[in-house]
């Protein structure tokens, strides 16, 4: 895989938009000022990721963000060394360019990624902060202002996918949740453009589909589907044809419980 491909840095012009629910912000600056690594655990789209990139813009450090997948590897983090113009040179991973540099380094659904991607994280866990690149021979310190942080959904979590004990304990951790109805509202109406009282309708709709989780769906609405909900109807959407393509379709493939949902969909919108 490209190291390139999975290496993404934070704008330093604008502050993406995240509505604090609790005292977060507030813990991630302490986790960043005692460099503490940090994990977070939550459902798919309720603002984990967005709320890593507010933080790094807000605190002024570049964010070096990695989706993690079956197939990610340490060499993936560290980096390799790669033919460059008729030369074999060595080029820095995601994480070894945040140590070297400083930065916050997020991997984004951390269980995904195989087992030697937690080898690699651990020296950097504890009060060594240390990245060993066993190919150049280098042991990296990491700097006051290199920060780890991952995220992973406890939903899918099962034995072949979970963070052991042992990892988990060498994080502070922060659960997130969908937000209450009230800060959701604002969050799609601020989204989508969307009016709020249409908003409130889509986040009352909501609250009803999770209610399904775990009988008839795997997960529930995420806050990112109302989004993209609100955005097709501000666009002009009929909002069932809106709801079908955003709250139906990507839930689930069964005809009846996609019959179901589109069931609530017509109680709240007709």
């Amino acid at each position: 895989m490209p190291l390139s491909s999975v290496v993404a840095n934070a704008s330093e012009q604008e502050t993406p938009y995240y509505e604090s629910v609790g005292n977060e912000c507030a813990m991630f600056e302490q986790a960043f000022q005692q460099r503490l690594p940090l994990l977070l655990k939550g459902p798919t789209g309720c603002g984990k990721t967005r709320f890593v990139s507010h933080m790094a813009a807000k605190l002024g450090k570049p964010l070096f963000t990695v989706s993690c997948h079956d197939d990610l590897t340490a060499a993936d983090l560290t980096g390799r060394y790669l033919l460059q113009g008729g030369e074999t040179r060595w080029v820095d991973g995601p994480l070894t360019r945040a140590v070297r540099e400083g930065g916050i380094c997020y991997l984004d659904e951390v269980v995904e990624a195989r087992k030697d991607v937690t080898v690699v994280m651990h020296p950097l866990t504890d009060d060594r902060r240390l990245l060993p690149l066993e190919r150049t021979g280098e042991l990296l310190e990491a700097p006051d202002d290199f920060m780890l942080v991952v995220s992973y959904n406890p939903g899918y979590q099962h034995i072949l996918k979970s963070l052991k004990p042992s990892t988990r304990q060498r994080f502070v951790a922060m659960s997130f949740d969908f937000p209450p109805p009230r800060v959701e509202r604002e969050i799609v109406a601020r989204e989508s453009g969307l009016p709020a009282d249409q908003c409130a309708a889509l986040v009352n709709l909501a609250a009803s589909l999770r209610d399904m989780k775990g009988q008839d769906l795997e997960e529930g609405v995420s806050t990112r589907l109302l989004v993209y909900c609100a955005t097709l109807v501000q666009a002009g959407m009929p909002i069932l044809e809106a709801a079908r393509a955003t709250l139906v379709e990507p839930l689930s493939d069964d005809a009846d419980v996609q019959e179901g949902l589109m069931e609530a969909i017509r109680a709240t919108f007709g």
